[in-house]
């Protein structure tokens, strides 16, 4: 049984679903999984998110929250006793709070502009610049193993998708963008955050999640 009425609404898909669960995994919260039609959004979707309505939505003990980043901060607090997903410093909190906007706000659109763009149309230039961002976020990365150190922490979970979606990207766009010459550390870091087995057994199958994002590429090109 799900503990303490803990439910997550997702779509197997979603990166920013992936996060939620890899928190709960960790922290070893149980809960029931909603599978979402994001074509067809229901009704359990919209009440517990009626301004958004995106996936994922936490409801935990009848309250809904939406946002996958306050979400995997809220499951941190919430089950305190649990695996540590924010640092204990209230400076490296702030830090991978601050990497952890900076990754969605500037490196998530610049990777999408390469998953959306023909092969050809420009896309060295757009290959270049979601490089700059992962190199700038690289920097947090600098001397560790993990963003969160010797383990798997906030940031991680985060960002912890790129490692399954950027290959993937890269093979649809035909398109090099995380290289050991240009992103060495998180290249090294893709091995090490794929062998964790919480994150494993969160992530989509590759092939799975290829076989879908060809699709969608295919139908976001031709409209």
């Amino acid at each position: 049984m799900a503990e303490k009425g803990v439910k997550v609404v997702g779509m197997w898909a979603s990166p920013f679903v992936a996060r939620v669960e890899m928190a709960l995994r960790l922290k070893g919260v149980a809960y029931e999984y909603i599978s979402e039609d994001l074509a067809n959004k229901s009704e359990t979707l919209l009440s517990y998110n009626p301004v958004t309505k995106k996936v994922p939505v936490l409801v935990h003990d009848g309250k809904p929250m939406a946002e996958s980043a306050v979400i995997v901060e809220y499951i941190d607090e919430v089950w305190k006793d649990g695996y540590p997903i924010m640092p204990a410093d209230p400076y490296e909190r702030a830090q991978a709070k601050f990497w952890a906007r900076y990754a969605d706000e500037k490196c998530n659109p610049a990777i999408y502009l390469v998953y959306t763009t023909a092969i050809g149309e420009g896309q060295a230039k757009l290959v270049h610049e979601a490089q700059q961002c992962l190199k700038t976020l690289q920097k947090a990365l600098e001397g560790k193993k993990f963003f969160g150190g010797d383990a798997v922490g906030y940031l991680d979970i985060i960002v912890g998708w790129y490692a399954r979606w950027l290959p993937i990207i890269e093979e649809l766009s035909r398109t090099s963008i995380v290289t050991d010459q240009e992103l060495p550390l998180i290249k090294a870091w893709f091995d090490r955050i794929l062998a964790v087995d919480v994150v494993k057994d969160t992530l989509p199958p590759r092939d799975k999640l290829l076989a879908l994002c060809k699709v969608r590429r295919e139908q976001l090109l031709s409209a």
